[in-house]
């Protein structure tokens, strides 16, 4: 059944209910019909099955009809701190991350970041917004992840909290692993991941992070490319910490 975010429209169980903003991918992209049922999400972590009741030119209405909760987020937060990368990579970490379950995703902008300055990268952001969107309807998510304003590297290792990770290709083989890291911490409710750009981490900026209280670490023998690490990071730690199965 298909799953859409009504997140300005009250949504009550047992009442009528305003399809209007979801018309054109109702009528136009379904082809959906009076009598059809969808499922509501208002991005506070319920889910409302409604069956629509009138589409046309002028609008739409359904009426809702139950209300439970919706299953799909996981049991910590995690904020993806993610150097800008060239647009279709950025993209795709993007969709995969709101799938794997990451909450939040910050862009930085690092030494090396090829996409700069930050009005470039935030004016990508109505179509980065519609991906997770999309891409949070589509895997069953109950919230959608949120898409923050770009920062530089500086602010960004300041302004994480929790258990913080960094994965680092030139921390060395006696680097301890992010499977390691992960055994020994004292993980509360949030965790913070750190991937740098296409280029790798700058060896003063890795310092930085550290000092403020980053660390750094290895996810084996092989060098990932960035996407592949954010994804691959990402997957690791919720599983790690009860999520995944």
């Amino acid at each position: 059944m298909h799953r859409f975010f009504l997140t300005h429209t009250p949504i009550t169980p047992g009442q009528p209910v305003d399809l209007t903003p979801l018309l054109h991918q109702l009528g136009a992209v379904l082809r959906l019909a009076p009598g059809d049922q969808i499922l509501l999400l208002d991005n506070a972590g319920s889910l409302y099955p409604t069956e629509i009741l009138r589409l046309d030119r002028n609008g739409g209405e359904g009426i809702v009809l139950g209300q439970k909760a919706a299953l799909g987020e996981p049991p910590i937060s995690l904020s993806l701190y993610l150097c800008a990368l060239k647009a279709d990579k950025f993209e795709w970490v993007l969709q995969k991350g709101v799938e794997i379950g990451v909450n939040r995703f910050v862009p930085v902008i690092s030494s090396r970041t090829i996409v700069r300055p930050a009005q470039k990268i935030t004016g990508k952001y109505e179509r980065w917004r519609a991906i997770i969107r999309e891409a949070a309807e589509q895997c069953g998510r109950g919230r959608l992840p949120e898409l923050a304003a770009p920062l530089g590297w500086s602010a960004a290792v300041k302004q994480s909290s929790g258990l913080r990770l960094m994965p680092w290709e030139e921390r060395g083989a006696d680097a301890m692993t992010l499977g390691a890291a992960l055994a020994v911490a004292d993980v509360a409710a949030a965790c913070s991941l750190l991937i740098g750009p296409e280029g790798g981490i700058d060896d003063a900026e890795a310092a930085q992070a550290v000092a403020a209280g980053w660390q750094a670490v290895s996810l084996g023998p092989r060098i990932l490319r960035a996407e592949t690490a954010a994804l691959t990071a990402a997957g690791l730690i919720l599983h790690r910490l009860g999520d995944l199965g």
